[in-house]
């Protein structure tokens, strides 16, 4: 297992400091939902005593657009492009997990050139999730665009490949129940080793640009600290909970897919910081490259879905099934209870983003204001996941 930690620099620790003086004039301030670094429409409630927080209420709700009632109404394969739109940065891991959902659901097996697709196309998109989480992480420490469009520069170059695979750049409805919607040519693979051969130049760069810098490692060593057991107790999961040490990567696992075929390794960090969870995420793309190059040597040729797999009349037995995959941002899971008609019963998402939402708090108090936004950048979420 890779630990982070060894970057840290002790001297740098600064544990937080919680005001206990209970004269103290309290002030209430709501962050957002309109603040430009609140990742949406997303409001804090956060009551300070000077600069130092003494409370924090997340306030969810916002972007709220029914998306669990509606695949309740809609049919099994019609509810497919509606995962794009929860975690949009990362539309091809949803596909996966719901389709994963389902597969359990109705028995349903997929052919190995398809599995390699699955796993080619998912890590890609962990790396491109990553890169402008980070690039992100640096726009609300107070850096200059730089990062961030250094970020988006790597970010294009995948999502270009996704674009002329599915024909789409973010909203991709490319996985179907059995398999994927369409194949990779030997043209296009060839563009994704192209990729990912560029890929480790990329990072050594944007590490050499961050990991060292001086004022991010004032900032973000020390700050927004989670504890192992805390973590755990509360459900995170992802570079999250990894950050803290803990050892847990649905990939390893549950080994969904063809993951048990891949060499690659867990990043773990041991304070549980920001500056972790940024190093988490680095190693995270490094491991990323490290699958796909084994994927893109290892994919055999074949059909990409199960010719058995029916795409209308889709009705599967009742039953019920959860299936659950290792999203960019944690732990993203699909419960479905089938009643045998052509529309679930029950429709259910198990979002990282709004379970990794719930310790905002633990991670804030004490700490200064100024930290607030950093920590909660670091949390790495996308509102259309936390509002269903």
């Amino acid at each position: 297992m890779t630990a982070v930690a060894e970057k840290h620099v002790p001297g740098w620790n600064r544990p937080p400091v919680i005001a206990t003086d209970d004269e103290a004039e309290l002030l209430e301030v709501a962050m957002g939902p309109h603040h430009p670094s609140t990742h949406g429409v997303f409001r804090m409630d956060v009551v300070l005593d000077g600069e130092i927080v003494v409370k924090l209420k997340p306030v969810f709700g916002y972007l709220h657009r029914n998306h669990e009632k509606i695949g309740e109404s809609a049919s099994y394969l019609g509810m497919m492009p509606y995962t794009d739109r929860l975690d949009y940065f990362c539309s091809i891991t949803n596909n996966w997990a719901y389709a994963l959902a389902v597969e359990k659901l109705a028995g349903i097996t997929v052919p190995e050139r398809a599995e390699y697709l699955r796993v080619i196309l998912s890590e890609f998109t962990r790396i491109q999730n990553h890169a402008a989480s980070i690039g992100f992480l640096m726009q609300e420490m107070g850096c200059s665009g730089t990062p961030l469009m250094y970020a988006f520069k790597a970010r294009e170059k995948i999502l270009d490949l996704f674009e002329r695979l599915t024909g789409a750049r973010m909203m991709c409805n490319y996985m179907r129940f059995g398999g994927c919607r369409v194949d990779m040519s030997a043209e296009l693979l060839a563009e994704a080793s192209t990729i990912v051969a560029g890929l480790p130049g990329f990072i050594d760069e944007f590490e050499a640009l961050l990991g060292s810098n001086e004022i991010l490692m004032a900032r973000s060593q020390g700050t927004g600290i989670i504890k192992p057991e805390l973590a755990v107790n509360a459900g995170l999961t992802g570079p999250m909970l990894r950050c803290t040490g803990v050892n847990y990567d649905v990939r390893k696992v549950d080994h969904y897919g063809i993951y048990d075929r891949f060499d690659f390794r867990v990043p773990l960090g041991e304070h549980g910081d920001v500056y972790d969870r940024y190093m988490v995420r680095v190693l995270e793309m490094r491991e990323s490259i490290r699958i796909i190059e084994q994927a893109l040597a290892q994919i055999p040729a074949g059909p990409i879905v199960d010719p058995k797999t029916k795409s209308r009349g889709f009705k599967p037995k009742p039953g019920e099934a959860y299936g659950r995959i290792e999203a960019p941002k944690g732990e993203l899971g699909f419960y479905l209870i089938s009643d045998g008609t052509a529309s679930p019963y029950r429709f259910r998402v198990r979002p990282p983003s709004l379970i990794n939402l719930t310790l905002l708090e633990n991670m804030c108090l004490g700490h200064n204001v100024a930290d607030v936004i950093l920590t909660f950048g670091s949390v790495d979420i996308v509102l259309g996941e936390v509002d269903r």
